[in-house]
C-alpha cells in the first residue's frame, strides 16, 4: 500500500490532503492551515475527529513545515509515492499535469511576477516535499491549464499583436477547481453539463468561469490573478489609469503598486478592517458595509457579462469558501438576477442545500474539492 500526499497553497491559507492510492484515491485525512500570518489555526479532520491547534506560522513555509509534522504519526507503514502540487500559474505551455523535473521548475519560476502572492509559494513546497519525499514523483497541476482552448477573443487584450504572441493574454485562474465542479455536474447531472454555466468560485480568491459542454469560454481573470472580482485583499478590476496615475502622479514605485493591488485592497482596502468576509458580516462598520455593497454589486455584473458570452444561462453555481458558506452572500447577489430566471429558496439557501434555486435556471452550491483532482493526476503519474 502506498500514499499520495496534495499540497494547495492558496493566498491564506494551505490545504493537505492524505490519500491511499488507489484508480480513485481513498482519503484518510485532510486538513489546512487557515489565516497564514498572525493568527494561524492548523485544522486536522482524521475520520470522525476533527482538531484545531494554533501555530506560529506568518508565512507560507512555516505553515508547511506544521503540516508535515501533523502528518508524521500518520505516515508509519504508508510510504508516500507521490506528492501533487496546485500551481497557480502554467503559463501557455502547461496544459495538463506534469511531473516537477528542475527544467519544468525553472520555467515554472518566470511566472512569479504574474502571481507573486502563490506561485513562490507553490514552488517552495515542491522543493519542502522533494526534500521530505526524495523518492516520490513531484506533481504538478496547474490552475491556468483549464482555461486554455479559449476563443481568441476571450484571450487578448487590445494592445500591439506582437504582445499577445509573446504571452501577454488572458489566463484565468482557479482552473483546478473548476474542473471538479464540471466533473460533478457530468457524472451527476449529464443534460446540464452540455449546458451554459457560470461557476463562481468565491474566497479569499475569487474568480468567474463561463462553460459550456465542460469547456471554459470565458473568464473573470485575466493576465494576472487580479483581475475580475474584488478578492479579499486583491483589487480585482481596475482601470489601467490608475496604475499609470499612481506612477506617474502620486510617485508610487512600481513595487509600492505592487503591494497595494495585492494585498492592501479588496475587501481589507475598502472595509479598513479586515479581508475576511465573515467579520464583515458580523460588523456594524458602514465601510464594512461598503466593502459588501461593492463586493455584491461587482459579483451581479460579471454574471450578466458572463452570461452574454454564453448567449444565456442554464445553471449558477457557488463554491469555494464563500460561495458554499455565505448564504446572505449568495442572496445579495441574486438580487436583480430574475430577468435571467435566477431566484433562490431562502430556507435552501441557509441551510447550504445543493439546490437553492427557484427559477427555470438553476442555482446550486457543490463544494469544491482541489485536493481531489490532484490526487487523480498522482495516481495517473504513478502508474
Amino acid at each position: 500500500m502506498s500514499g499520495i500526499l496534495t499540497l494547495n497553497t492558496g493566498s491564506s491559507s494551505l490545504k493537505f490532503g492524505l490519500y491511499r492510492d488507489a484508480p480513485e484515491p481513498d482519503l484518510l485525512l485532510h486538513g489546512q492551515v487557515d489565516e497564514i500570518g498572525d493568527n494561524a489555526l492548523l485544522i486536522l479532520n482524521t475520520g470522525e475527529e476533527r482538531t484545531k491547534q494554533k501555530v506560529a506560522a506568518p508565512k507560507p513555509a512555516a505553515a508547511l513545515e506544521h503540516v508535515m509534522q501533523a502528518l508524521a504519526p500518520h505516515l508509519s507503514g504508508l510510504p508516500i509515492h507521490g506528492v501533487g502540487h496546485r500551481i497557480v500559474h502554467g503559463g501557455m505551455d502547461f496544459t495538463k499535469p506534469t511531473l516537477l523535473t528542475g527544467d519544468v521548475m525553472a520555467a515554472l519560476a518566470r511566472f512569479n511576477p504574474l502571481a507573486p502572492l502563490h506561485q513562490p509559494h507553490n514552488l517552495a513546497g515542491v522543493e519542502a516535499a522533494r526534500t521530505a519525499f526524495p523518492d516520490a514523483v513531484q506533481v504538478g497541476c496547474f490552475d491556468t491549464a483549464f482555461h486554455r482552448g479559449h476563443p481568441w477573443v476571450n484571450d487578448t487584450f487590445a494592445l500591439p499583436r506582437a504582445f499577445y504572441d509573446e504571452g501577454v493574454r488572458r489566463y484565468g485562474f482557479h482552473g483546478v477547481s473548476y474542473e471538479y465542479i464540471t466533473g460533478v455536474i457530468k457524472t451527476t447531472y449529464p443534460d446540464l453539463h452540455k449546458g451554459r454555466l457560470v461557476i463562481a468560485h468565491l474566497g479569499n480568491g475569487a474568480s468567474m468561469c463561463a462553460i459550456t459542454n465542460g469547456k471554459s469560454v470565458g473568464s473573470t481573470m485575466g493576465f494576472s490573478a487580479l483581475d475580475g472580482l474584488p478578492m479579499g485583499t486583491r483589487c480585482g478590476q481596475i482601470d489601467p489609469g490608475v496604475v499609470l496615475y499612481l506612477l506617474t502622479q502620486k510617485g508610487m514605485a512600481p513595487l509600492e503598486v505592487m503591494e497595494m493591488l495585492y494585498s492592501q485592497s479588496g475587501l481589507l482596502g475598502l472595509s479598513g478592517i479586515t479581508s475576511d468576509m465573515r467579520a464583515l458580516l458580523a460588523s456594524d462598520d458602514p465601510q464594512a458595509r461598503e466593502a459588501i455593497d461593492y463586493y455584491v454589486f461587482r459579483a451581479r455584473r460579471e454574471i450578466g457579462a458572463l452570461t452574454a458570452v454564453l448567449g444565456g444561462i442554464d445553471a449558477l453555481i457557488f463554491c469555494g469558501g464563500i460561495g458554499e458558506n455565505a448564504a446572505p452572500i449568495r442572496s445579495r447577489i441574486v438580487e436583480g438576477l430574475e430577468y435571467l430566471n435566477i431566484k433562490i429558496d431562502p430556507a435552501q439557501n441557509l441551510r447550504n442545500a445543493r439546490d437553492i434555486g427557484t427559477g427555470s435556471t438553476r442555482v446550486m452550491v457543490i463544494p469544491t474539492d482541489e485536493e481531489r483532482i490532484i490526487a487523480r493526476a498522482v495516481h495517473a503519474a504513478i502508474s
